[in-house]
């Protein structure tokens, strides 16, 4: 079977990659204590490929072989939903903190090939076979794989040619007989110092005159001249009964650095077709989005769940504000899921046999998600209470001198205080500590900005049908 071990993943990792954290180079990413703990996280997806009853649905047979899911290029609406419950399990598993080492690779290796079939077909390129071959080494290896997309883009008011620096995209700075040579760097690169592999997509469309940044390839992490410089968010030490969700699982984001990278053209995908650049960036979202919802469903399904346990634990589920804010995070959650159920379910074949998620549902679900987030945590803070900032500590529940006082006085409608206290404790770590304000964050920038997601769905909305609807309804004619 195709699928590695945790241990074989963790081994994989042990190959030389130049990675920096709070600025010191890191000699081994395995034994780094903050770097590891997101090693640690991300193994979820292989031990969950490797377990029951969890082995069924997080591998998938390919061409007579057992093989993680997330490789199975999806052919029908039920791929896409087997692929969102994976992402939802596994995100759950690693408490509202996604893997995202084998989706959001997927995702581009699914965008590729459509891509470059389109490309192939109209220019006679050869980069599907390319994105083939990287599909079945990467399947057969099962590689933990990231994407680097974001460019650091200097001035935003103007595209890579208007730059006064113009290394602010990558881009190609010279091109040679056996490859090319790239310099510049991409911002927001998750799961990159726990990869095995990065796939680099361009952010953004591209016009002539900019052919150097319409450019996209894979190399191993461990290649000369790559360098990530590992984000420290949330990388303190935490207690795990303060921080039940974030003292064990956490993600890290690189800024990644192309100091004059050489990658052959084997590994080259795009190199100057400017034309295919925005559909590539485009495609590559499609999927993404239809990711990003799957990982949000265990949290906006924990943010209706907490409030719910904080509204009996302070005796306040009966109150008539308090039914209906339970009522609106429910309302929200069931949204997000159906929405995100209903992409699959609309979605369509394209060449070379992708089945991709309906392009306006999708982004209405990540937009729908990410507008109605910090609504939702304001309901649950407001149900939980101030303690979420002023309780004291698990230290102080625990001692001799003034325990017995906060068991007296901390106790809720069920008279137990420290039931009363670990849900605060949960709630505090979920919508009121750095994780929330990853969380947040992450709502309104990651796989897009709300903007872009209100763009993409305007542009596959039928503005000019309901427009001539309203003409015939009001009788001005054709």
């Amino acid at each position: 079977m195709s699928v590695k071990s945790p241990a074989e993943y963790v081994e994989s990792l042990r190959d030389g990659r130049r990675v920096m954290f709070r600025g010191a180079w890191v000699p081994d990413v395995t034994e780094h204590p903050v770097l590891r703990k997101a090693i640690d996280h991300a193994a979820i997806d292989y031990r969950l490929a490797e377990e029951e009853p969890t082995r069924e649905l997080f591998t998938a047979e390919v061409a007579g072989e057992r093989v993680s899911r997330f490789y199975k290029v999806p052919t029908s609406a039920e791929d896409l939903l087997l692929r969102m419950r994976a992402i939802e399990t596994a995100t759950a598993e690693g408490r509202t903190v996604v893997t995202l080492i084998h989706e959001i690779g997927t995702d581009a290796l699914f965008a590729l090939l459509r891509v470059a079939a389109a490309c192939d077909k109209a220019r006679g390129t050869a980069y599907l076979p390319r994105v083939e071959a990287l599909l079945r080494r990467a399947r057969a290896e099962d590689w933990a794989l990231s994407v680097a997309q974001t460019d650091s883009k200097g001035d935003r008011a103007k595209g890579p040619s208007g730059q006064a620096d113009p290394d602010q995209y990558l881009r190609i700075v010279e091109r040679r007989a056996d490859g090319i040579v790239v310099r510049g760097a991409k911002l927001h690169t998750s799961v990159s110092v726990n990869s095995n592999a990065m796939i680099v997509l361009p952010t953004r469309a591209m016009r002539t005159g900019e052919e150097d940044y319409a450019v996209s390839f894979w190399l191993p992490v461990a290649t000369p001249g790559l360098k990530l410089i590992a984000s420290p968010f949330l990388s303190g030490r935490r207690s795990p009964i303060e921080h039940p969700l974030s003292a064990e699982h956490k993600m890290v984001e690189s800024f990644t650095w192309f100091d004059d990278v050489f990658v052959p053209w084997e590994q080259v995908f795009l190199a100057g077709e400017v034309d295919y650049a925005g559909p590539l960036a485009l495609s590559f979202v499609d999927f993404h989005r239809f990711t990003a919802v799957s990982y949000k469903l265990p949290l906006v399904d924990l943010l209706v769940g907490s409030a719910g346990l904080m509204a009996q634990l302070n005796g306040i589920a009966g109150a008539g504000h308090v039914r209906d804010k339970l009522g609106s995070l429910a309302m929200y959650a069931a949204t997000v899921r159906r929405l995100l159920e209903a992409s699959a379910l609309l979605g369509r074949m394209e060449d070379p046999g992708v089945f991709v998620p309906d392009t306006l549902t999708v982004n209405t679900a990540k937009y729908h998600f990410a507008h109605g987030f910090h609504e939702a945590l304001r309901d649950v803070q407001d149900i939980a209470g101030g303690l979420l900032v002023t309780a004291p500590a698990w230290d102080d529940f625990a001692s001799e001198d003034v325990g017995p006082a906060l068991h007296k006085y901390l106790r809720g409608a069920t008279g137990d205080a420290e039931e009363r206290l670990r849900a605060l404790y949960l709630v505090t770590d979920l919508a009121v500590g750095d994780l929330s304000g990853y969380h947040e964050v992450l709502a309104v920038h990651a796989e897009g900005s709300l903007e872009a997601e209100k763009l993409a769905a305007t542009r596959h909305f039928d503005l000019a049908g309901t427009v001539r609807l309203a003409r015939r309804l009001a009788g001005i004619g054709d």
